[in-house]
């Protein structure tokens, strides 16, 4: 059975990147009737960040992709954090060390950087291991000393050199690295006895029976070390299949996405807002910008990976359905946000005038404005195709909810003439009249009296419509007068009367 897992670190908030390698993950999983895992690589104590991991899971609730086994909502292979799982890391770390394949090394980081500022590009491999200071250099006893003694130290895989190493990629093909470019990663550390990414994600994959490992195009560069490390451990033959997925790329093209160019042309990169806890800095997030979490879903599924088709509107289950690894691009895909805004248009539109009315509400009681539930429905039902976001509603309707106070002067200058103020006098006396107040058959009634009367229509219709709104807006005229009833079409129609003469 097809299991994947998606493990980000909580040091801070979900990238919208790792959101999209968490999709991948769960429409591969769920088309292969598989299990998809979320599990915490919290081993990097250095730079945990308090709440990230809860910001995590609530990401992904909100967006609508349910893990199987994990944190948060647990299962049979855990603990599904890393930190609970030291014990477990040690034992294969002492199996390594048994075995000759990685080795203890006791330099300190000032050590490091000397070496660094020595040797340009230096890396801490088999051409310098033998010059720095661990057990492979150390004698027996001085090396036991060290460690009785309390030493700090690092657990190193030991590279050996000259040897080809395949990783066989589900999209890039197989990629053969020669291990005299592999450094000697460090596996383990006994500052807080916590393993590194690299040893821990091995452990974890293997004891968890992941069978597919998706995950971003940056973690290619360790993958031949990964292979190393199960063929070093004996379970080569459990290896799970890689794929690695391109990156999202600057909505210029060219470099890899990142927050500053969403604060510099005004979109999110983050699905949630997250707030600094040390400094207090707030980054806005898909759902406070008023994205529906459907629309970031469709979005984010086809930046790198097309159905084979000319679709761009899919569910959730019709991508579930139609997704291939095959059909993942391998060059990175460029961050198209005003595409973003195009889907969430489109799946505003899909949403129930009822449902959007709700989400409306508090844009209303944010303006002072209380009204029933059903007008506001109706309201939104007649104007949210010109807006892409509930926000936006507002400037679009506020003449249903709020009678003008004054009236905009170019419009005034263009729309009312000498006669206006006449001629609304004596339709309000023709609306008086009219039974039922509703559109079609009001505008009939209403077209009807200026033919009879010989008035231009145009001039008509522009007076009533800076009467009804107080500038040149707005959908059709007869829309907003049914909406807003006769009563109050009237009494807006004298008020501007009386005021702009």
């Amino acid at each position: 059975m097809v299991r994947v897992r998606f493990a980000p670190s909580p040091t801070g908030p979900l990238h919208i990147g790792g959101v999209r390698t968490a999709l991948y993950n769960y429409l591969f999983a769920k088309q292969k009737g598989g299990t998809m895992i979320l599990r915490i690589e919290d081993t990097d104590t250095q730079r945990f960040v308090p709440g990230a991991e809860e910001y995590i899971i609530e990401s992904f609730r909100w967006l609508g992709i349910p893990f199987d086994e994990g944190a948060g909502c647990g299962g049979d292979n855990g603990p599904y954090r890393q930190s609970e799982r030291k014990e477990i890391y040690r034992q294969y770390t002492d199996r390594l060390l048994d075995a000759g394949l990685a080795y203890i090394a006791f330099d300190t980081p000032e050590e490091l950087e000397a070496r660094r500022r020595e040797t340009p590009n230096f890396q801490y491999d088999a051409s310098t291991r033998t010059l720095m200071r661990n057990s492979l250099t150390l004698p027996p006893h001085e090396v036991e000393a060290l460690m009785n003694g309390g030493e700090r130290h690092v657990v190193r895989i030991k590279i050996n050199p000259g040897e080809e190493v395949t990783v066989r990629d589900l999209i890039r093909g197989d990629v053969v690295i020669h291990s005299s470019i592999i450094d000697d990663k460090v596996l383990y550390k006994s500052s807080d006895q916590l393993p590194t990414y690299h040893l821990a994600n091995i452990v974890d994959d293997h004891l968890m029976g992941i069978t597919h490992v998706i995950r971003g195009e940056e973690w290619l560069s360790s993958a031949p070390m990964h292979v190393l490390l199960y063929r070093y451990l004996g379970w080569e033959d459990t290896m799970p299949a890689f794929a690695h997925l391109p990156l999202l790329l600057k909505p210029e093209g060219g470099g890899k996405l990142s927050k500053r160019d969403g604060d510099r042309l005004g979109f999110p990169v983050f699905p949630l807002e997250w707030r600094d806890p040390q400094t207090g800095e707030v980054s806005s997030g898909y759902r406070e910008s008023g994205y529906l979490p459907e629309a970031v879903i469709n979005f984010l599924a086809l930046l790198g990976w097309n159905p084979g088709d000319n679709r761009e509107l899919m569910t959730m289950d019709e991508l579930i359905e139609s997704f291939d690894l095959t059909h993942c691009s391998r060059s990175g895909a460029k961050f198209d946000y005003e595409k973003g805004k195009w889907f969430n248009h489109q799946y505003l539109q899909k949403r129930d005038g009822g449902d959007v009315a709700r989400m409306f509400m508090p844009v209303l009681e944010s303006h002072g404005v209380e009204a029933a539930p059903a007008y506001v429905e109706k309201v939104v039902t007649l104007m949210k195709e010109r807006v892409s976001f509930v926000s936006e509603l507002w400037a679009h309707t506020y003449f249903f909810f709020v009678a003008p106070a004054a009236y905009d002067e170019k419009t005034r200058q263009k729309r009312w003439k000498a006669d206006s103020a006449a001629q609304l006098t004596e339709l309000i006396d023709v609306l008086q009249a009219r039974e039922p107040f509703d559109t079609e058959g009001t505008e009939a009634y209403v077209k009807e009296w200026i033919d009879r009367k010989g008035y231009h229509l145009g001039n008509i219709m522009n007076a009533v419509r800076l009467a009804l709104v107080g500038e040149g807006i707005g959908p059709q005229i007869f829309h907003i007068t049914e909406a807003i009833g006769k009563e109050e079409t009237i009494r807006r129609l004298r008020q501007a009367v009386d005021v702009l003469k």
